[in-house]
């Protein structure tokens, strides 16, 4: 699971590339942890629930990385930072209402590798070579503060040489893919959680 992610672009930069009014969203750039802020991009109908007849502009806002866990979690204080199952009653409000989507800037993202000769993890960061800027699907949820989760999928040949059973999903660079997953319904929405192709990835350093 994701843990740790950075976004190495200011307000200003996110808002060029993802076509977003950054408004007064102060992020300068660095790492993100759970139970921070970052940056996410909605289709700006936060407050219209339903179809989404009506075409707002998308807005960039801070949102808290990590959701309260549902009750009955064994850990009630330990914030939800991944979709593992998009089918689960959980999520499957969220998902299926496009207001609730979200796109997530990043620049990389750490995943642990397995445990090496000297009994230690390693930290692998991974890019996408053709988007330095990309986008990783997310969904939120509003509670007292409103908060985001990643969307994950099966891991492509790199996160699986890593060990990893899922890694988040990754946007293709094309605009309208975003468009779908800010604004498409559920069925066509869903076609985007898949593993990003591993030709287009590359390890770099922290």
């Amino acid at each position: 699971m994701t843990v740790l992610y950075r976004l190495d672009a200011g307000a200003a930069a996110i808002a060029r590339v993802f076509e977003v009014n950054p408004g007064d969203d102060p992020w300068s750039g660095g790492y993100v942890s759970p139970a921070s802020f970052a940056p996410v991009i909605t289709a700006g109908r936060e407050f219209i629930a339903g179809p989404g007849s009506s075409r707002q502009p998308r807005r960039m806002v801070p949102r808290l990385w990590g959701v309260p866990p549902p009750p009955g979690a064994s850990d009630a204080a330990r914030p939800v930072l991944s979709v593992r199952n998009a089918d689960s009653p959980f999520w499957t409000g969220n998902l299926r209402n496009p207001e609730f989507r979200c796109l997530v800037p990043c620049t990389g993202f750490m995943e642990w590798g397995g445990i090496g000769m000297d009994a230690k993890r390693r930290q692998h960061w991974l890019t996408a070579t053709d988007q330095p800027l990309f986008a990783m699907a997310g969904v939120w949820k509003d509670s007292e503060v409103p908060g985001f989760a990643l969307l994950t999928c099966k891991p492509n040949a790199v996160a699986k040489a890593m060990g990893r059973d899922a890694m988040p999903v990754i946007l293709p660079p094309d605009p309208r893919a975003h468009d779908i997953w800010l604004r498409a319904g559920w069925d066509h929405a869903k076609r985007l959680l898949a593993p990003y192709s591993s030709t287009l990835m590359r390890e770099v350093g922290a």
